[in-house]
């Protein structure tokens, strides 16, 4: 672009439920843009996202974050945005600033996160990619990490999304084809609560961009195909500074106490449909249950073994599900772990309702080999 102009992506969520869905548009500003504040408020129809009603319609963006765009390069900008009313306040479908009051509030603990993203992607004809149409490939075993026409599908979408990711200056820290066959995953972090919940949906969007241009679709369902296949997870890594010193690894046994009796606050946000997912098969502990154990994978928290060698280190918590909202997990687990504890009512949130014959109960938990 000539004088000074360039292109300005505003991404936002949308009001869609139980899940919300990315939304965005481009702004042309003048550049180039050294800080946030260079980049200014705008305004969209939220009639059109289910986040107001048609006769007063207007909603805010508010850019809270912003990333060089590896797509139409220059510099042009990805942005992050924050949803507000007209009246300048959050909007209700804001989780970001709830967990940005959270943050700050806990700061310091210097929390830290890394997130691994599952996803499976689909083609033209609504299934999976390398699955013959309408019918099933052979059983999982064979693909994770796989490599050969037989073995993977969708790699040059996946490697195309990796070097974007890498451009943008994403903290993508790795990717790997997963269990079910067209089921990928890449891992964001290690970083603060707000940066990491950030890249994570900027990455997302990235993602769902250049399946436009291969003719793919990424979808993180739970449970994308039913039987004897794994679901899709978003296991979230997560520590504390006091954990991460030495002998930390008490501070991991205590957190994964406090987790235990807030099982069932944590299922409400972990993601819709995640019961689908939860069954204690398939590498997971079922929604119902909670126990954590060293090199678990079939446990709601694992400790890894380095974690448990070293004395100190992070935890795993494997119940979130490939569609989660980060602002809303990193929440839960630094309210938690932290503070007094995890109450979704408090905020208005929560995808997923528990039966009334199906309560959480906690389950005898693995003894760390402590030293």
């Amino acid at each position: 672009m000539t004088n000074g102009k360039i292109t300005a992506e505003y991404i936002w969520l949308d009001g869609r439920k139980p899940t919300a869905k990315l939304r965005s548009k481009t702004k042309i500003i003048n550049g180039p843009v050294r800080k946030l504040e260079d980049i200014p408020m705008w305004g969209f129809d939220g009639s059109s996202t289910e986040q107001a009603d048609g006769h007063f319609s207007d909603c805010q963006l508010k850019p809270v974050y912003y990333i060089p765009d590896p797509i139409s390069k220059g510099n042009n900008l990805l942005v992050m945005c924050e949803v507000l009313n007209a009246d300048g306040t959050p909007h209700v479908t804001n989780t970001r600033h709830i967990l940005a009051k959270v943050a700050e509030k806990f700061k310091d603990q210097e929390a830290w996160f890394g997130i691994e993203q599952e996803y499976t992607l689909y083609g033209k004809n609504d299934w999976p990619f390398g699955w013959p149409m309408g019918g099933y490939p052979s059983p999982q075993g064979r693909y994770y990490c796989g490599v050969g026409f037989d073995e993977v599908h969708g790699r040059p979408l996946v490697e195309a999304h990796l070097k974007a990711c890498l451009e943008a200056g994403l903290a993508i820290s790795g990717i790997n084809a997963e269990v079910m066959p067209a089921q990928w995953e890449f891992q964001v972090g290690a970083l603060g609560p707000l940066e990491v919940s950030d890249q994570l949906w900027l990455a997302r969007w990235l993602l769902y961009r250049l399946g436009e241009d291969f003719n793919a679709y990424a979808k993180l369902d739970p449970k994308p195909m039913n039987g004897d296949w794994n679901g899709a997870g978003g296991h979230t890594n997560f520590s504390t500074r006091p954990m991460r010193e030495q002998g930390g690894i008490e501070v991991v046994k205590q957190a994964c106490e406090k987790l235990g009796k807030f099982a069932k606050q944590h299922i409400r946000v972990y993601g819709a449909d995640n019961d689908k997912r939860l069954t204690g098969k398939h590498e997971t502990c079922s929604y119902k249950d909670f126990r954590y154990g060293v090199s678990d994978r079939g446990a709601s928290i694992r400790i890894p073994m380095e974690t448990a060698n070293k004395g100190r280190g992070y935890l795993e918590d494997r119940r979130p599900a490939a569609n989660l909202d980060p602002y809303q997990i990193c929440t839960a687990l630094i309210e938690t772990t932290c503070g007094e504890g995890f109450n979704p009512d408090k905020y208005g949130w929560g995808n997923f309702e528990f039966p009334e014959d199906k309560v959480v109960t906690a389950a005898p938990n693995v003894p760390l080999p402590l030293k």
